[in-house]
């Protein structure tokens, strides 16, 4: 698994730590059952302090996408089928082709991220709209 943080983006280390390590459950990058790294390891990798990684661990324990066991280490849970996970699989997939497309036409990350931040607030905004005339 490979975790990234972005120490400037504004969002709190914490989160990106669960929400990378939810998108990884999610698509199947990380199994039920597999044992995420040491709450050690992870803090050294992304020289982060340990506090916030295991903040992270914790929140996600909560959520129920962990399970912590005391001198055993983090595991995944098994997921339910639910159509969130489903939904978030199908929609990887989608988008993939579409990424792949914008780097081969040479967008940059950042680019590509404002494209699809852009794309996306218009969708919501379009929505909240509709919504709101009905």
């Amino acid at each position: 698994m490979d975790l990234r943080i972005n120490f400037t983006s504004g969002v709190p280390i914490y989160l990106q730590l669960m929400e990378q390590i939810k998108h990884a459950v999610e698509t199947g990058a990380v199994r039920a059952g597999e044992q995420l790294p040491t709450i050690r390891k992870v803090a050294e990798d992304l020289a982060m302090n340990p506090n916030t990684v295991a903040r992270a661990y914790r929140e996600l324990e909560h959520e129920g996408v962990i399970e912590v066991r005391h001198g055993s280490g983090a595991y995944v849970l098994e997921p339910g089928r639910s159509s969130r996970a489903t939904a978030i699989r199908r929609s990887s997939d989608a988008l993939r082709p579409a990424i792949e497309r914008a780097i081969a036409l040479g967008l940059s990350e950042p680019e590509l991220r404002r494209v699809f931040e852009n794309e996306l607030s218009g969708l919501l905004s379009d929505a909240a709209t509709a919504r709101r005339k009905t």
